[in-house]
């Protein structure tokens, strides 16, 4: 459509209005909003809050949450969550860091030959179509009941996703800058380098986040089971004495962690990333 000129006779002189000029609509997000992340747990907490003064909850199954805040220090000065806080923290970076190597290795030994892929990425499918907490049984026959079957299971929780979306990444790479790279006489290591690592690095990113949140899920789970420690550990306990307000004071660490952990994860992609113009950016 073009522009429109509309010309007036002022006087014996001809005036013309200046073109209108098409106004070109954003379809961006807009710019980001400071610690819009927080927005949506804060208004949860206020219609929590809310609720609890207007006697909407009952106070033994939901308590109010400066009910929780309270029962949270008293655990805190009486030395019982910062142990526990520790252990369930120990226990996820473990588990973490053998999955994140893990999964990277195998991703990269079957994106990169075909050989790799034919053996690795069938068996690592059928380990994602079974129910990883349902190895449970098996691995505590395996390792026992201590620290080995946890950590291992938050292992397998944290390698599957981080394989998948990286070796879908290098999968993803254009065949064409192969075959730039071959033109330009690129070594193998540069070639990892140079092109595989910045292909892998957005869908790496994505398996991360999901490892890290799957780590957690993990744990609360693993920590309620042959446990003498850890948060999970404490919420069973509160269960068996029906203590809702210490159940919601684990629930809200787990949460917090998960929030910050993800938090950092996207920071450290941002940084990384920053080379990209994306809608989120």
């Amino acid at each position: 459509m073009s522009a429109v000129t509309t010309t007036v006779a002022v006087g014996g002189a001809v005036a013309q209005d200046p073109p209108q000029v098409r106004r070109r609509r954003r379809l961006s997000p807009g710019r980001r909003l400071p610690a819009a992340r927080l927005v949506g747990p804060v208004l949860l907490l206020a219609l929590w809050a809310a609720a609890s003064v207007a006697g909407r909850l009952d106070p033994a199954a939901v308590p109010a949450p400066w009910t929780v805040v309270r029962t949270g220090a008293h655990l805190w000065t009486a030395g019982t969550l910062p142990t526990d806080i520790l252990t369930s923290l120990r226990r996820a970076a473990s588990g973490f860091a053998i999955g994140l190597g893990a999964g990277v290795l195998l991703a990269l030994a079957a994106g990169l030959s075909r050989t790799g892929e034919a053996l690795i990425d069938g068996t690592v499918n059928l380990n994602r179509a079974i129910p990883t907490l349902g190895l449970i049984p098996l691995f505590i026959l395996w390792l026992g009941i201590g620290e080995s079957f946890k950590v291992a299971i938050i292992a397998i929780v944290v390698y599957i996703p981080i394989y998948l979306n990286t070796h879908a990444a290098l999968a993803g790479i254009d065949h064409r800058y192969v075959e730039l790279a071959e033109v330009q006489g690129l070594s193998r290591f540069a070639f990892v380098r140079q092109i595989v690592i910045p292909g892998a690095l957005p869908g790496f990113f994505v398996g991360l986040r999901l490892g890290v949140t799957g780590s957690w899920l993990g744990l609360v789970v693993l920590e309620q089971i042959n446990a003498t420690s850890g948060l999970g550990y404490l919420m069973f306990q509160a269960q068996n004495y029906g203590q809702s307000d210490v159940i919601l004071v684990g629930l809200v660490v787990y949460g917090v962690f998960g929030l910050v952990s993800d938090s950092a994860v996207r920071l450290v992609e941002r940084r990384v990333l920053s080379w990209r113009r994306t809608l989120s950016s």
